[in-house]
């Protein structure tokens, strides 16, 4: 969660709108820094009761404005639930009125409201970005009492980008790092990842505010920069200046230089929104009503059908439901789809209707010499588990000439939002490699220029599984008449699961090193950053195109 010092390259911004990684028991990396964090405590212990936690008093030198002056902008190209308006006609009329933190004058703060007037179009397009969610967002913060200047965090985060994703792996509109979202229930594996569902990491992201406010006894300035140093970076910070005999607020402990930052630019944020004339700042006229309905599905549905039942496309329904990886919900749940709302009823119908074995394509498989459940799974977009589950398999022992019932996508692959990203490009070549005696990934890999864990991914097999000779492994390469990537598109109507990252070098990195961690090839690092050495020095800065669905392997 809020941490890992690690900085999200999405935003083609200076330093003020770097995104910072999100992560509860870890520290983020100043821009400047290397990529891993140093480890921090955890908060497995801490109580998670629902108490009311404590606002500062406004204290002298303090100046809040709770009373909004609003400059509204329609988004009347946003397709919005036609139900009666709440008390406030508009979302962020209400979200003002929970405003509550003390907001200092002090230089700090203000130059992070400058460099945000500069670029006046970024809040703009993060605001449009942020219609499908801020409602359930602003209700999530209500529901604990927290204040509604939590609601501008996703801001700092992600600019609400469901699918923006860090240098240190963070991911998600709250920018969970792996360790912290597991630390929170949520979950990670092939089918799905947790940190980009939009309900799940919302209410981890907020019971975590909430714990976080607790342990610092309301005081929100140290809470936030727990948010993003760490707990016991902060409490560190303050037991040295108490030993010291120096104050312990904020504005004076000796923080990272992200942290130092990431507190004044969201008390800059709830200063402009909460007087946007002053500062030029027009507010999207957002209704107060939510724009999704979170459905039970009972059990695993094509995402493409689902789309279709609910009388939408599928980039639309990826953008509501960011958690899912591949062309189905997962097989083990969550069986939830947040669908819009004006096409929920129909949904719901369609649904109701719909008998179990419709609910995924499946087809007939007859088991080849050389197969096994990893090969298949690979070439069906599956995995070994739900193999062995449909078809009633003991262990991975499976014979030749026998069948296999096994679930596929119900369109092509290219019609999905995320595969379309995660998918080789068309004229990427796969070669069958047979294993002989003494071969393991390390040693395939090296040979063909891949990292062993993308191998053993592409083949659904653990890095340590044992390989024996006679088996069959699939290996992607590409040729020589494709070697150039297509970057990711940056149109803003089409859902993207792939990230542009800056990742910095650290001592020992090497191309193989990195392109194992972010699941790319060497010749991909290669091409995108015009490397013509295979040695890399620390401190030198390379782009990665990192496809997320692809990191919970």
């Amino acid at each position: 969660m809020a941490s890992n010092n690690n900085t999200l390259v999405a935003l083609a911004l200076p330093v003020i709108l770097t995104i910072s990684g999100c992560n509860s028991v870890m520290t983020k990396n100043a821009p400047e820094a290397a990529v891993e964090p140093p480890a921090r405590e955890t908060t497995t212990d801490r109580a998670k009761e629902t108490i009311t936690p404590p606002l500062k008093k406004p204290s002298s030198g303090t100046q809040l404005s709770l009373k909004p002056r609003l400059s509204i902008e329609d988004t009347s190209n946003t397709s919005l639930p036609e139900e009666p308006a709440k008390a406030h006609e508009k979302l962020w009329q209400r979200i003002q009125d929970k405003f509550a933190l003390d907001i200092p004058e002090n230089d700090r703060v203000e130059r992070e409201i400058e460099r945000f007037v500069r670029y006046d179009k970024h809040l703009q397009q993060v605001q449009e970005r942020a219609v499908p969610y801020l409602f359930f967002i602003a209700e999530e913060i209500e529901k604990r009492n927290l204040p509604g200047e939590l609601a501008l965090l996703p801001v700092i985060e992600s600019a609400y980008r469901p699918f923006a994703f860090s240098a240190g792996r963070a991911a998600g509109l709250w920018q969970f790092i792996p360790s912290t979202g597991k630390l929170y229930g949520l979950e990670q594996n092939w089918w799905y990842d947790g940190r980009r569902d939009v309900v799940a990491a919302t209410h981890a992201a907020l019971d975590h505010l909430k714990e976080l406010s607790e342990q610092f006894d309301g005081d929100w300035e140290l809470a936030l920069a727990a948010y993003n140093a760490g707990p016991g970076g902060v409490s560190r910070a303050i037991r040295s200046n108490s030993d010291k005999g120096e104050p312990t607020d904020f504005w004076s402990l000796d923080l990272p230089k992200e942290t130092k930052h990431y507190v004044p630019r969201l008390l800059a944020l709830a200063k402009m929104f909460s007087d946007p004339e002053k500062y030029s700042l027009t507010l999207s006229a957002i209704p107060n009503r939510p724009y999704f309905e979170s459905i039970d599905t009972q059990s695993q549905l094509d995402l493409a059908l689902a789309a279709d039942m609910a009388g939408i496309s599928i980039d639309d329904l990826y953008r509501l439901n960011p958690g899912f990886n591949r062309w189905a919900t997962a097989p083990d749940g969550p069986h939830r789809l947040n669908i819009p709302v004006n096409n929920s009823g129909t949904f719901k119908q369609k649904l109701a209707q719909l008998s179990q074995n419709d609910r995924l394509k499946w087809t007939r498989y007859q088991i080849g010499q050389g197969d096994n459940l990893g090969s298949i799974a690979n070439k069906f977009g599956t995995t070994v588990t739900l193999l062995k589950q449909v078809n009633k398999l003991r262990d991975n022992r499976i014979r030749a000439g026998k069948h296999l019932l096994i679930p596929v996508p119900s369109q092509n692959p290219e019609q999905y939002a995320s595969l379309a990203e995660s998918s080789p490009t068309p004229k990427d070549r796969t070669i069958h490699y047979t294993v002989r005696a003494g071969d393991s990934f390390w040693g395939i890999g090296r040979k063909y220029n891949i990292s062993p864990k993308v191998l053993a991914g592409w083949n659904n097999l653990a890095l340590n599984s044992t390989l024996r000779p006679g088996q069959k492994l699939i290996i992607k390469v590409q040729t020589a008449s494709n070697r150039a990537i297509s970057l990711p598109t940056r149109a803003q109507s089409k859902v993207s699961s792939r990230s542009s990252v800056r990742y910095r070098v650290r001592k020992g990195d090497s191309l193989f090193s990195i392109a194992e961690r972010f699941q790319v090839s060497v010749a991909d690092l290669r091409k995108w950053n015009s490397l013509p050495s295979k040695y890399l020095q620390p401190g030198q800065k390379i782009n990665l195109y990192v496809d997320q669905t692809a990191q919970t392997l």
